[in-house]
């Protein structure tokens, strides 16, 4: 793992060049953004994406955006009460904080698929540094941000309690990382998952991870599903406070789900341990 020049506060990253730069790529209409519906447990339409993104040997040509904090594979996600991981019917997905998002209440989810060479030459520097061992150059990525966005059943608008956090996919047709972003977390939980409508704490807290969908690969970012999830952007697996890192392209074998989950394959970063549990999926 590369080596970065101190901690510059919550909301930055120091750069390879010893450069402070805002933590969360750039993102909103300007850049060509497009944004999901305003609603409770909404979605984007069905995303075909330019170059196929190889989640643990299986290579996805389209993907969702979803409210709830999630980017899925193959399959739309409008559940709002997380499941840990590993999920048992197996959904492919992403979750930079899979929790109960209401957008008619405050907030958008921005997402781009882009080419565009100096995010590419960003996301590249960013992953090299983390991982200086893998020759990789991105070609393609995915930015998606939840900007500001408030829980289901917040009960008042005034001092309302909203996060902010950001996936990043990026892949050259043959690697793939995911990057999470966090920049401000200040909810666990919705109304409908047991939270307090006034602090939008306690009941079922997010989740945060990756889940493969085979039963095998996954992640569950400690604190998940926990009330500790709220500190999630003062944590890390790669150095840097409220940035989570992961190449998931292939498979590294079985591990047992009750001891320990995968570590990132072909690098020396090794994430800690999971958490563990089950629930059926629900509907608002």
């Amino acid at each position: 793992m590369g080596s970065w020049a101190g901690d510059v506060g919550p909301g930055w990253a120091v750069d390879d060049r010893g450069a402070a730069e805002p933590l969360m790529y750039p993102f909103g209409y300007e850049l060509g953004d497009a944004t999901t519906p305003t609603e409770d447990d909404g979605m984007s339409p069905k995303i075909p994406i330019d170059v196929p993104f190889s989640f643990y040997g299986r290579p996805h040509h389209s993907l969702y955006v979803n409210n709830n904090g999630v980017v899925s594979f193959g399959v739309s996600v409008a559940q709002y009460t997380p499941d840990p991981f590993p999920l048992a019917d197996g959904r492919p997905f992403v979750a930079p904080y899979w929790g109960d998002v209401d957008t008619r209440l405050g907030g958008h989810v921005y997402y781009r698929q882009s080419r565009d060479a100096e995010l590419l030459r960003r996301v590249t520097r960013d992953l090299h540094t983390y991982f200086p061992s893998i020759q990789f150059t991105a070609t393609w990525a995915l930015v998606a941000t939840w900007d500001r966005v408030a829980f289901f059943g917040a009960a008042t608008t005034v001092h309302r309690k909203e996060n902010t956090f950001q996936a990043v996919l990026a892949t050259d047709g043959v690697i793939s990382f995911i990057m999470l972003n966090y920049g401000d977390i200040q909810w666990t939980t919705g109304i409908a998952s047991g939270g307090d409508p006034l602090t939008g704490l306690g009941g079922t807290a997010a989740q945060a991870g990756f889940n493969s969908g085979d039963n095998t690969h996954y992640y569950n970012i400690p604190g998940s599903r926990t009330d500790n999830v709220l500190n999630i952007q003062h944590t890390s697996n790669v150095g840097v406070p409220g940035r989570w890192v992961f190449q998931v392209d292939v498979g590294v074998g079985n591990v047992a789900p009750s001891t320990a989950p995968p570590p990132p394959p072909r690098t020396t970063v090794a994430p800690p341990p999971p958490t563990e549990g089950s629930q059926d999926e629900c509907l608002e």
